[in-house]
């Protein structure tokens, strides 16, 4: 399946109708009958089955969180601990603001790791995807960029 042909299909998760924008009046005001009705009662416009992601999918994006997140996370809280060992039982002493950078590099590497992990995961029930998820990430990347701008435009 080719990536075009992927960005076009519905997800598993997706809405099966897309909500439609109360259409705008036109300024000139138009004469109506008066009725008297109930009000109609507001229904969600999707029901939370049709707007959860499905277990697997979930499970898939949070194993990638860990890793992705969760390696460099650790890693930056390691590095402050040897720098204080190194400092207090040796007569190492590395420069405060290389400690300072090299943490900040890590904890930071580790929040794009949340991003990174979302979108590079399979969003497809039957399909694991890739080690890394370099493709997944293309493909959701580009589904998410589609719809900001397909937003963008109702709005303008």
């Amino acid at each position: 399946m080719s990536a075009e042909e992927s960005e076009r299909s519905p997800l598993p998760f997706e809405p099966k109708t897309k909500r439609q924008k109360p259409t705008k009046g036109t300024g000139k005001p138009q004469a109506q009958p008066k009725r008297v009705e109930k009000p109609p009662t507001k229904q969600p416009p999707f029901t939370k089955e049709e707007m959860a992601i499905p277990e697997v999918v979930s499970q898939r994006m949070i194993r990638r969180v860990a890793g992705f997140c969760g390696i460099p996370t650790a890693l930056g809280i390691t590095t402050l601990i040897v720098s204080y060992l190194l400092a207090r039982y040796t007569d190492i002493q590395l420069p405060p603001i290389a400690v300072l950078l090299v943490n900040m590099g890590l904890f930071g590497i580790g929040v794009l790791g949340i991003t990174y992990g979302v979108l590079s995961s399979s969003w497809d029930e039957e399909r694991p995807g890739s080690l890394l998820g370099l493709g997944e990430f293309s493909t959701n990347w580009g589904r998410m960029v589609e719809v900001w701008r397909e937003t963008r435009q109702k709005n303008l």
